[in-house]
């Protein structure tokens, strides 16, 4: 298990942006730190009233955002154009080649999300969207699955061999996740204090497991958290 810190974490501040980059990304370069198994981006945003991100392309890559507080507007090169709300999970194909615009939905208040990337499992998929809404009680005590290849009921599609997990934990409440032979996971922290297996974490923490066996997370204040089981 590596544990990284949130101190360690690279953080870009801007006039309408606070982001923090977990992989190398953009204009922060780290060759020791490019990926893990497929997970190759993630990305804690706060874009401020007004502010956002224009019209840019992507492509062979599974885009995941999870807005957590505010509303994200978002178009796209297919004439897709909506929203993505607080609790929402919407996963992007970019496949063959795709240009998208993200903007906070409103002038005023800020919208907090994270957007994480991962390599499909093959090249030249068609560009596609699919969205999901989930409910603070859904994620309440439990970890729920947003987004699955693993043919895990319940969320968004994404075309790899990986599950996201989310969870709202209470103080005191318990989750458990096994981790079989030849897997690996990935626990981040989005705000709050947690165990896990006895090690603890707090706020913009981060975890990187690549022995199999059983993930015991505990909160010892109300926390969230979100769990990435990876090949």
């Amino acid at each position: 298990m590596q544990i990284i810190k949130a101190k360690d974490r690279f953080h870009l501040e801007s006039d309408w942006l606070s982001a923090y980059w977990l992989f190398s990304f953009d204009r922060y370069y780290d060759p020791s730190n490019m990926s893990f198994g497929p997970l190759r981006v993630f990305n804690h945003d706060t874009i401020a009233g007004g502010g956002g991100f224009p019209t840019h392309s992507h492509r062979e890559m599974e885009i995941v955002t999870y807005v957590l507080s505010g509303k994200l507007a978002h178009k796209d090169s297919t004439g897709g154009i909506g929203f993505i709300n607080a609790g929402e999970v919407q996963r992007m194909t970019a496949g063959t080649a795709i240009a998208h615009s993200e903007f906070n939905a409103s002038e005023t208040d800020p919208t907090r999300l994270l957007q994480i990337w991962v390599l499909p499992e093959r090249a030249g998929l068609t560009p596609s969207y699919e969205q999901k809404q989930f409910t603070a009680e859904q994620r309440t005590g439990v970890l729920l699955p947003i987004a699955s290849g693993q043919d895990v009921p319940g969320g968004v599609t994404i075309h790899q061999d990986t599950t996201f997990y989310v969870s709202k934990l209470r103080t005191g409440d318990q989750v458990t996740h096994e981790l079989k032979t030849g897997r690996r996971a990935f626990l981040y922290v989005i705000e709050g204090e947690v165990t896990l297996n006895g090690e603890a974490l707090g706020t913009g923490d981060q975890a990187r497991i690549t022995e199999s066996g059983k993930l015991k997370l505990s909160a010892s204040h109300e926390s969230e958290i979100i769990l990435i089981d990876l090949p």
